[in-house]
């Protein structure tokens, strides 16, 4: 490993705000070994965050109370320090009421977008120049209801994510089976709806994730344990439906709920994970048409595979498993997109989101 650069990982968690929620563990290149280099508390359920390598700072969600006592949302920002493997707090601001569950970066880094899974709303939130959070500029209110009376009887905006060029911002509610396209007004510094569209009935879009050519989207929905490819038109800001595909293994008739979805860079693989078989699993994309097709399913080493992210490189996939615990460590086959278990893993108190950034010393 070059000792002038430095891979580390960022784990966001459960956590009660007395007790440690953000971790900073370090991944050997060479071996995938993983240790642990420090730790922030002080947050109630930091359980989402966003790194910006640039400017060095990482920005998590986490839970508060508003002068008025109630619950609500908030932004913590945080610098960060590589060569020291530290995280040091620098200011919050109060953000959708009652709760966050995502936050995401704008890609210029002018802004963050958080996602108020229990509220039915979306916030934009100003940057400020020196990089610290600034004030909520602006709050969307989702509206109705989906097919499952359960999971589905109000909105449930889950996760944000930006176009390459940050002119939108689309959403997946969970509750609503649908995808909502925003644009974002920068002059005003508002969030304007744009367009929309439906996954199938009882669906449940979760995350998102984008190909590389940026005009394929796929949907991971967590109640049918599905995957949606939607064709994307980056001038006109509109999405359609093409094809849609189990995530689970044929035959498989155990309780499951997906999580989280990410392409490898190149644009040939796609991983999904999920909760109950425990598993990621790897899909090819067809270069063509963006229609995936099965390559594996592999265990997630853990329980309850709650968020995964592949390093820069492409070439090692961390598995947060929160009901067990731990992190674990797949080296990936690029030439086949197929997972191999490591035998490297760490311990975390339910770890729920992991962002992995390469630094120049």
């Amino acid at each position: 490993m070059s000792e002038q650069q430095r891979l580390l990982l960022y784990i966001g968690s459960y956590a009660a705000a007395a007790d440690p929620g953000l971790y900073v563990v370090e991944l050997n290149p060479a071996t995938g070994e993983l240790t642990r280099l420090g730790e922030a508390a002080g947050l109630k359920n930091p359980t989402f965050l966003k790194v910006d390598a640039d400017r060095r700072k990482l920005y998590a969600i986490s839970e508060t109370k508003t002068a008025a006592v109630e619950r609500t949302g908030e932004v913590v920002s945080f610098a960060i320090d590589p060569a020291a493997g530290s995280l040091t707090e620098l200011n919050r601001t109060l953000t959708l009421q009652p709760s966050t569950s995502h936050i995401e970066l704008e890609p210029s880094s002018r802004y963050v977008v958080v996602s108020g899974y229990h509220g039915g709303n979306v916030g934009l939130v100003r940057l400020q120049e020196d990089g610290l959070a600034g004030e909520q500029v602006d709050e969307r209110q989702h509206e109705g209801q989906g097919a499952d009376p359960v999971r589905q009887d109000r909105p449930h905006p889950h996760s944000a994510l930006f176009t390459a060029d940050s002119r939108f911002v689309l959403i997946a509610d969970l509750g609503l089976d649908k995808v909502f396209v925003y644009r974002l007004d920068e002059g005003g510094s508002r969030l304007v709806y744009h367009s929309e569209a439906r996954t199938a009935p009882g669906s449940g879009p979760r995350h998102l994730a984008f190909h590389p050519n940026g005009k394929w989207l796929y949907s991971i929905n967590e109640v049918n344990s599905s995957l949606t490819l939607f064709s994307f038109d980056a001038e006109a800001g509109t999405l359609a439906a093409v094809d849609t595909v189990p995530t689970l293994p044929e035959g498989f008739d155990g309780e499951n709920t997906t999580a989280e979805v990410a392409i490898s860079r190149d644009g040939k693989y796609l991983y999904g994970s999920n909760r109950g078989h425990d598993s990621i699993v790897v899909f090819a994309i067809d270069q063509g048409s963006g229609k995936l097709s099965l390559v594996q399913h592999i265990s997630s080493e853990g329980g309850h595979p709650r968020h995964f992210a592949l390093t820069p490189a492409g070439d090692y996939l961390v598995a947060a498993n929160r009901d067990s615990n731990n992190l674990a460590v797949f080296r990936v086959n690029q030439a086949d997109g197929k997972l191999a278990f490591t035998g490297q893993t760490v311990e975390i108190s339910k770890p729920v989101c992991v962002q992995p950034v390469l630094f120049r010393l």
